[in-house]
């Protein structure tokens, strides 16, 4: 036997890069319509209602006398049938009604293919504005999981409506009852026929709207390069159950065994189809499974190894015919060529003996003679041709020459191989479907939107009710100095600590809120947290309204600290700390509350911090700032290094990160001052900015930006004894350095 060529290789996938996972971290999240969902639920369940004939026993207009609540809601449900739904239906009676449900149920391919390519456009217009295709796969791969379930659940919800229409029948209308039960019972039998007839449909609709809309709107958006992934979503074994659906193997591919003990179930036959190919030589003997795999999901590989079983004189049709006739002698040594035959010639007869005969068993009647006894039994009520045609087959599968056998040998290689390729595809998008999560619930629909996390696909004429996604934020921290000591001093004195922090800072803080699109995160006894968050379409003064919105604050905590003071009362310090991040905050929920989870707020804590040791040493001292940064090092050295701490003095000062500088220079324009800046050690160095935030139309906020550099100082006097090359940044929030903008001359206020 010649050398076999070249085989193909194919393992079908599913990308879905670039798309983190969801709220659970395990899985991505989707939420699709709402209008889509409730609609589709309508349509499914009266395709369900049709294909399992139960239009009668659901129809209004056989009223049951017993008038039960739960029957009244449970008909009002999506799910009721065409009848049930149409006015027109219960005022004209039973034949008009009979009439127009025939129409309504000739319209629902239609509007579920106008929904159904409604819904995709909208995962393709998700996929164009992120630059990322997986995207439309990831919203694709979401409706299939979608429709898998609601078929289902139709057909359960169904199923317990029958059963209360039953139920309201017993005891008064007994014959009523009975037909119902009958239906009912039929119903349940065929159920896997009924969810097969319903999908089919769908199915057939999600081919026509890609031929006719999704393919050439997709090749508009994303150019006519290769888009892998995408034939997974067409197959026929999509809507089936792991693949297994006799009526649908028999139609598209081989009708395969069952069971264990059945020869011809398709594991089996691909273990012969696997030593056939390692039978052709050295190469192909020696190959990994995976190559083996690889191989046995490309259809075209199977036309390349045996033909078509049709004679050639050129050398590749020779060689071809050798092949096929090793493949039909195995398919003979292991006796599966008549399991083989009946598998084909069991299609055409389905159509006619299908309602009352199993395929499998239909199937073992064209081979069997104590099988074809049963079968003749099961069919004799139909006349006395009933079995005409199944004896023909049984004759046509006896008299089968050895022409016709290397023909159909070589369909089945390729069938065989379709059908492996298929499963393989529905294995790869069922692993896919697993990796996304379908949110229903709207407590978790709002947790994945406010993450940031939510791929959200609406119908055009849909409105999103979420909260548009987040792209960066701000977090500022105000924090109360010695707020111990205030509270205990306020008590003393007999007073509410509780009513004064609330009117001398929470309430005055609050008014500035709106103005500068802040949002409180977090109240503490002693601090607030707030946010500022910017969203894709509205990125503007993130950093620099933070900046305005702290020197704001400062300026009203000094302003009631004057009156304070005229009433003999304590007076309020502040610091605070405000940190940027180059990302959206997480969230959690606690019941409905929303609770931010962020790096920003960890960092804006330490920023709004002061050291009890660097404040009794530099509160009181000549200078125009509020913030200084030191790297102190201990006297006793660890090995050949001194132990370094990093502390800082603030007092009713800003300090703003690195990251929100650098943010900061991108907003606005700051421009470097030419004041003679105050030095509290020799050697200091610092420069200030100046720049302009505007707050509103017409508002417009001037802010100064000193940067500093941290000191390497004595921890015990926070003396000076160097200055380190890191930087810190403050937002300047004394009076004398605005004051003294005009005129570039030495400040010398007091901190």
């Amino acid at each position: 036997m010649s050398p076999p060529p070249v085989l193909a290789g194919y393992l079908p996938a599913l990308p879905l890069d670039g798309i983190p996972p969801g709220i659970d971290n395990l899985r991505s999240d989707v939420s699709l319509s709402p209008k889509f969902c409730e609609q589709m639920r309508t349509h499914l369940g009266r395709l369900i209602v049709r294909y399992g004939g139960v239009e009668t026993v659901l129809d209004e207009h056989n009223p049951s006398p017993v008038d039960e609540k739960q029957g009244r809601e449970m008909f009002v449900r999506p799910v009721t049938s065409a009848s049930a739904t149409n006015p027109a239906l219960r005022a004209n009676g039973p034949a008009s009604g009979a009439r127009a449900g025939a129409r309504a149920l000739r319209q629902e391919p239609t509007e579920i293919k106008r929904l159904l390519a409604d819904i995709h456009l909208s995962t393709l217009r998700g996929a164009k504005e992120k630059g990322n295709i997986a995207i439309d796969l990831l919203g694709r791969v979401a409706i299939v999981k979608l429709l898998r379930a609601e078929v289902l659940a139709q057909f359960a919800e169904i199923v317990e409506r029958c059963r209360i229409r039953q139920k309201a029948c017993e005891g008064v209308r007994e014959q009523r009852a009975l037909e119902i039960r009958e239906k009912v019972a039929a119903f349940q039998v065929g159920k896997k026929n009924i969810l097969r007839k319903t999908m089919q449909e769908v199915l057939h609709c999600l081919r026509e709207i890609e031929k006719e809309t999704l393919g050439r709107t997709r090749r508009s958006m994303f150019g006519d390069g290769e888009l892998p992934g995408y034939e997974l979503l067409l197959n026929p074994l999509l809507f089936t159950e792991d693949g297994r659906d006799d009526t649908t193997n028999a139609e598209q591919y081989v009708l395969w065994g069952n069971f264990n003990k059945d020869s011809d179930r398709f594991a089996a036959l691909r273990d012969v189809a696997v030593r056939f190919l390692r039978s052709l030589g050295p190469k192909l003997g020696g190959a990994s499974n995976s190559e083996l795999t690889s191989w046995l999901s490309v259809p075209e590989n199977a036309h390349l190894l045996v033909g078509s079983g049709t004679p050639g004189e050129t050398p590749e049709a020779r060689a071809g015919s050798a092949r096929l006739q090793a493949w039909v002698e195995l398919l003979e040594a292991e006796k599966l060529l008549p399991l083989v035959l009946a598998a084909y010639e069991t299609v055409p007869l389905l159509a006619e003996y299908g309602s009352r005969v199993n395929p499998q068993q239909l199937k073992n009647a064209l081979i069997s003679a104590k099988e074809l006894e049963r079968v003749e039994k099961l069919v004799q009520d139909l006349g006395r041709s009933a079995a005409v045609n199944l004896h023909a087959a049984v004759d046509r599968i006896a008299s089968c020459g050895n022409s016709e056998r290397a023909r159909v040998g070589a369909r089945f290689l390729f069938d065989l191989m379709r059908y492996h390729r298929d499963l393989q595809r529905l294995e790869a998008l069922n692993a896919a479907a697993d990796s996304v999560n379908v949110i229903q619930n709207e407590r978790m629909r709002e947790l994945s939107s406010v993450n940031g996390l939510l791929h959200e696909f609406l119908l055009r004429e849909e409105t999103s009710k979420s909260t548009e996604s987040l792209s960066r934020h701000v977090i500022l921290k105000a924090d109360v100095r010695d707020s111990t000591e205030l509270t205990r001093s306020l008590i003393q004195l007999g007073l509410n600590p509780a009513s004064y922090f609330s009117l001398n800072f929470y309430d005055p803080v609050n008014l500035l809120l709106a103005r500068y699109k802040a949002n409180k995160v977090f109240l503490e006894g002693d601090a607030i947290i707030l946010s500022i968050v910017e969203t894709e379409s509205d990125a503007g003064f993130l950093v620099s309204r933070a900046c305005a919105l702290g020197r704001d604050m400062i300026e009203i905590v000094r302003g009631y600290n004057q009156r304070l003071q005229q009433s003999g009362l304590p007076t309020i310090e502040l610091g605070i700390g405000i940190c940027y991040q180059d990302s959206a905050p997480l969230f959690l929920l606690d019941g409905d509350r929303p609770i931010m989870i962020s790096d920003a707020l960890n960092e804006s804590d330490r920023l709004s911090s002061c050291s009890k040791i660097a404040r009794r040493a530099l509160q009181g001292q000549a200078a125009g700032f509020n913030v200084y940064a030191f790297q102190t090092v201990d006297d006793v050295p660890v090995g050949d290094t001194f132990v370094e701490l990093l502390s800082q003095f603030n007092i009713d000062g800003i300090r703003l990160s690195e990251a929100a500088f650098q943010k900061l220079q991108q907003e606005i324009s700051l421009e470097q001052c030419s004041l003679e800046l105050p030095r509290l050690w020799d050697g200091e160095s610092a420069r200030l900015f100046r720049g302009l935030v505007p707050v509103d139309r017409e508002v417009f906020r001037t802010i100064l930006i000193r940067e500093g550099h941290v000191a390497l100082a004595d921890p015990r006097d926070y003396t000076v004894h160097g200055w380190t090359r890191q930087r810190y940044y403050e937002v300047c929030t004394n009076a004398a350095l605005y004051a003294c903008l005009t005129g570039e001359k030495r400040v010398g206020a007091k901190a």
